[in-house]
């Protein structure tokens, strides 16, 4: 068979793809980022110190996303969808949706509504902008908590969910408070950890490369050394099928990591990665039997199969003084393009 493409090839696509897609977004994004002239204090928080959410907001927030989330689902509805989530989840949801829709356009009657209980409210004091809050709350599709982050940019826009990730109530950690209540945010850079949280996406896509070399930062378990070995053998090239993968950081403007501090000094830290992987056979086409695979598919398989994935990760990451190793909590990967050729 044809030699596919080497992978640096595919990390250059991929780049270049992603540019292309970001080229707007990041104009707006990074004058998001620009430092404020001090001593200015406004009501809407630009400046000044302020929970980044009432308490009785947040509830409503929760309850809102809940009833477009179920219209959005039976309906399935994509552009519901886009006004309650943005990010690594939107990302995922909004495929999964658009897949959906094309295999059963009448919608899903069907579909089991979301619900959540039990709700509690992890909120920050802030400066500027974006701001965001996690809600801590139990739901009607399993009995783990739900940590969902809700980030907006700025008064005037709704508040999304960004993240997404679920844990026994036994896993919970135990969150820094003041004496107020209030949750502290931790700094994407200089924030005292042995990673800065906007240096993760970039050590992690290094290290699913390259292994310690790429970045030995990381514990070994299922994310790390367990999800390379799996891709050595799960995926190990035959006569017929070559595998390839390409990891890449994602755009921090377009995906900022959360972290918020936990009360031994370490940090809780969201973040989001990119992920390619392209499958080659010998001879074709390439035959895929999943419809909700097949709903997205750009192009014909003759050959190849090039999926386009994103992952939202948690982590705990330690404080720099502590040393450790950077700790995964939980990962979430969803496809979200198909191409093939």
């Amino acid at each position: 068979m044809t030699a596919p493409p080497p992978l640096a090839r595919l990390t250059v696509r991929l780049r270049q793809q992603r540019r292309l897609r970001r080229g707007v977004l990041l104009l707006a994004a990074s004058a998001l980022l620009v430092p404020s002239a001090a001593g200015c204090v406004t009501v809407d928080g630009a400046e000044a110190l302020i929970p980044s959410v009432k308490q009785s907001d947040a509830q409503q927030v929760l309850d809102h996303f809940a009833q477009v989330n179920n219209e959005a689902n039976a309906q399935l509805d994509a552009s519901l969808n886009d006004g309650i989530e943005t990010g690594a989840l939107g990302a995922i949801d909004q495929a999964g949706i658009k897949a959906r829709h094309i295999n059963d356009p009448a919608g899903n009657p069907g579909y089991q509504q979301l619900r959540f209980s039990d709700a509690h409210f992890l909120i920050p004091q802030q400066r500027g902008w974006p701001k965001w809050f996690i809600a801590d709350t139990a739901s009607n599709r399993d009995t783990e908590r739900w940590l969902m982050v809700f980030t907006r940019n700025s008064s005037s826009e709704p508040w999304r969910a960004e993240y997404l990730t679920t844990l026994p109530q036994s896993q919970l950690p135990q969150f820094a408070t003041d004496a107020s209540g209030y949750v502290e945010p931790v700094p994407v850079s200089g924030s005292g950890l042995v990673v800065q949280p906007d240096q993760l996406s970039a050590q992690y896509a290094a290290y699913l490369q390259q292994g310690d070399k790429g970045s030995a930062v990381f514990a070994d378990g299922n994310d790390t050394s367990g999800l390379r070995q799996q891709r050595r053998t799960q995926y190990a090239p035959t006569s017929q099928l070559v595998t390839q993968f390409a990891d890449e950081p994602a755009d921090p403007s377009q995906y900022p990591p959360v972290a918020l501090r936990l009360t031994d000094g370490s940090a809780l830290v969201f973040f989001t990665t990119h992920h390619v992987m392209r499958q080659t056979v010998a001879q074709g086409p390439v035959k895929i039997t999943d419809p909700d695979i097949n709903a997205l598919m750009q192009g014909t398989p003759n050959k190849s199969v090039t999926f386009n994935k994103i992952a939202e990760e948690l982590v705990r990451v330690p404080a720099a003084a502590s040393g450790g190793k950077v700790v995964f909590v939980n990962r979430i990967e969803g496809l979200v393009s198909v191409t093939g050729q």
